[in-house]
């Protein structure tokens, strides 16, 4: 039988380790689904000054350095000392540099302004180390976001780097709005490299490490097929860069999973699934309205998620103004922080719409996994949606989701005025779109045959994360050969 490929998935954030957004999920859960008979996967981080991180117990597995330009970085490489996670995760102490209480910022949200030199001592520390220890060392590097974007470069075109050379690599794209770019100044940072490569690294005369891994990469992913196509037209900068490189990219949608959010055996909620949908369902949404003084009898429409511009929450404030205003008949509960005049202008309506509209400020994960399974339906009015996986959750427990028609909220939701329906879809982030999608919640809501009909529907579909680590199984079996 043939060794299994070994993959090392490189990243800036991995669940529980650390998270800011999607990416720590997905790279803190295909990993699980990818270790069989034909593929073993392993993931490598910063070693940040988080607590998870710090209750963990690590043993030391490499200790060198690397040159930055005019001072010699030493860094110590520790392997996760009790396997609890599914797959083995190593963690790059790097001190002066990720010892921070913070992914990318510190406690009150200020951003860290030396971005660039973080990540590229990381991404050449990860390198050194597989350099020089065979054992670790894997047959695919699985570099994700523009944070790990230079390695495709250096192990194909820098000395330094050179004898990795033949390692295929895999980059995937979660957000493409963020590029990484830096000046040419910060040249000194990286290993050297002859100067007829620069272009390889450049876009639009800067340093580009997002799209340096475009042009540089064996396979290029992104976490939905609709968002492949997307960024092909809208990519800050980069559509022709991606047109261009087609022959080589590849959609595959996100999974979710399916053994944490499992609506039978979540400990994290009121009542597991042990009898019918509509009990699970009800038994989950009555303490939502018990302690958030919502009126019983009504939908209840939710909102989980960072209050930004790309999830479409700016509109939240003008929304909630106007459904209980114009007094539709329905509860609505938000869960979420971020941009402080948006909090600000929800917080404010509590007092005026009380008995049917509520606010957490805040990341609450027992709240969001009941938010999920009590709500009937789940707001997501996103700009930009480059995957999503809070439409997954909501179709694994029930509840029917309103999305715009964008990126992977496209892939995975289908209106449900369609064969094979199961949620609800608008075009534009207006508030009178919106509008009209939530008048067809409270119809559907009122059509109770329908309605549980479609939300048994829902938690019968499949997204696992066993399908998509299959399409990636395939990519790394391809490359491999």
């Amino acid at each position: 039988m043939p060794k299994p490929i070994r993959v090392l998935h490189v990243s800036a954030e991995c669940y529980p380790a650390a998270k800011t957004g999607g990416l720590a999920d997905v790279v803190g859960a295909l990993p699980k689904y990818q270790q069989n008979s034909e593929v073993h996967s392993a993931v490598v981080i910063p070693k940040y000054d988080l607590p998870w991180i710090n209750e963990q117990k690590w043993k030391e597995v490499y200790s060198g350095g690397v040159w930055m330009g005019y001072y010699d970085q030493p860094f110590k490489v520790f392997e996760l000392e009790e396997n609890t996670l599914g797959f083995p995760l190593f963690v790059t102490e790097i001190w002066g540099k990720f010892d921070r209480p913070g992914v990318y910022a510190d406690q009150h949200g200020n951003f860290y302004g030396d971005e660039a030199e973080r990540f590229i001592t990381f991404q050449k520390a990860v390198l050194r180390w597989l350099q020089n220890s065979e054992s670790h060392r894997p047959d695919i590097l699985h570099c994700h976001d523009h944070h790990t974007g230079l390695i495709p470069f250096m192990v194909k075109h820098t000395p330094e780097f050179q004898n990795l050379g033949y390692l295929p690599t895999v980059f995937t794209i979660h957000n493409g709005r963020y590029h990484g770019s830096f000046g040419w100044n910060a040249r000194y940072l990286l290993p050297h490299f002859d100067d007829y490569l620069g272009g390889l690294l450049e876009w639009e005369g800067v340093i580009n490490p997002l799209a340096a891994a475009i042009k540089t990469c064996w396979k290029l992913t992104t976490v939905s097929r609709a968002y492949l196509e997307e960024l092909r037209s809208d990519s800050n900068g980069l559509e022709w860069l991606l047109q261009h490189e087609s022959f080589k990219s590849v959609g595959i949608l996100n999974g979710i999973d399916t053994k944490v959010w499992d609506p039978e055996n979540d400990p994290l909620l009121q009542t597991n699934l042990k009898k019918s949908i509509p009990y699970f369902k009800r038994e989950n949404k009555n303490p939502l309205l018990e302690t958030y003084n919502l009126e019983k009898g009504l939908p209840l429409i939710a909102f989980i998620g960072r209050f930004a511009i790309e999830k479409g929450a700016d509109v939240l404030p003008d929304l909630v103004y106007r459904i209980f205003s114009q007094n539709y008949p329905l509860n609505m509960l938000i869960l979420g922080s971020g941009d402080p005049p948006i909090q600000h202008g929800l917080n404010s309506m509590v007092p005026q719409f009380s008995g049917r509209f509520n606010t957490y400020i805040g990341y609450n994960e027992q709240l969001a996994h009941q938010i999920y399974a009590g709500a009937d339906f789940l707001l997501m009015p996103s700009r930009v949606e480059p995957c999503g996986l809070n439409q997954m959750y909501a179709l694994r427990y029930g509840t029917i989701p309103i999305v715009r028609r964008t990126g992977g909220l496209m892939d995975s939701v289908i209106d449900f005025g369609d064969p094979g329906g199961s949620g609800i879809m608008f075009n534009h982030v207006w508030t009178g779109d919106i509008l009209h999608a939530i008048s067809r919640a409270v119809e559907l809501f009122a059509n109770k045959k329908l309605f549980n009909k479609i939300v048994e529907h829902d938690m019968a579909l499949d997204f696992s994360w066993d399908r998509s680590a299959s399409e990636y199984q395939k990519i790394y079996k391809e490359l491999a050969n």
